[in-house]
């Protein structure tokens, strides 16, 4: 049991993550925080942004080219992965019961987002915890055409991954004293978070409700 806590606090770290893990770790979350409905628990737009920093102040030995190229192929190729297996096992969602790995709520919430954005939402939920996870997923069910998939994947990847990532190296280059903070930049980004996610939930059930 401690051994699987120790996992979970291990996966949740991202400071930790970057410093012991590496590129190759990194690029795994990455892939499966957009697109495997398992994994949406897992730290997505601050992972990304302290990569970025931990890039530019040079703890991450890894040139930013190859990081963000790394990181846009794994949130493009883990988007897609959701898609298929929402376009051919997303039925199993129906009928489920709830579960740590699994909350009917998070599909609604997503599909409020599609209701609202249509395919958009592909580009606007990889600034939104959780729905980032499910709007892949949701796109196959719907059975999105590929095609505009596909755009909205790779355009809305390119934009989450070189905004956060990008922005963190700049922020890494020019004032390198900010490792200091990382803390902060966590707490803050689970800020939004949380905000989001309980905003979204909310305006779900209220579109439910009408």
């Amino acid at each position: 049991m401690d051994s699987i806590v120790e996992f979970f606090q291990y996966i949740l770290n991202s400071e930790e993550i970057i410093r012991t893990g590496g590129l190759l770790v990194i690029t795994f979350i990455v892939f499966a925080e957009n697109g495997l409905f398992f994994a949406f628990f897992l730290p997505g737009d601050y992972l990304v942004f302290l990569a970025g920093v931990f890039c530019g102040t040079g703890i991450l030995d890894v040139p930013i080219l190859i990081l963000l190229i790394s990181m846009l192929t794994a949130a493009i190729l883990g988007s897609l992965v959701g898609y298929v297996f929402g376009k051919y096992f997303g039925g199993i969602f129906e009928n489920r019961k709830d579960s740590f790995f699994f909350k009917k709520k998070h599909i609604e919430t997503t599909r409020k987002y599609f209701e609202k954005y249509g395919s958009r939402t592909l580009i606007i939920s990889r600034f939104l915890p959780i729905v980032r996870t499910f709007a892949p997923i949701l796109a196959g069910l719907v059975r999105m055409s590929f095609p505009a998939f596909l755009i909205n994947n790779v355009v809305g990847g390119a934009i989450w991954i070189f905004t956060l990532t990008g922005g963190g190296y700049l922020f890494g280059e020019k004032f390198p004293w900010i490792v200091d903070y990382v803390q902060y930049i966590i707490l803050f980004f689970l800020a939004i978070t949380t905000f989001t996610v309980i905003k979204g939930y909310l305006n779900a059930r209220k579109g439910m409700a009408e």
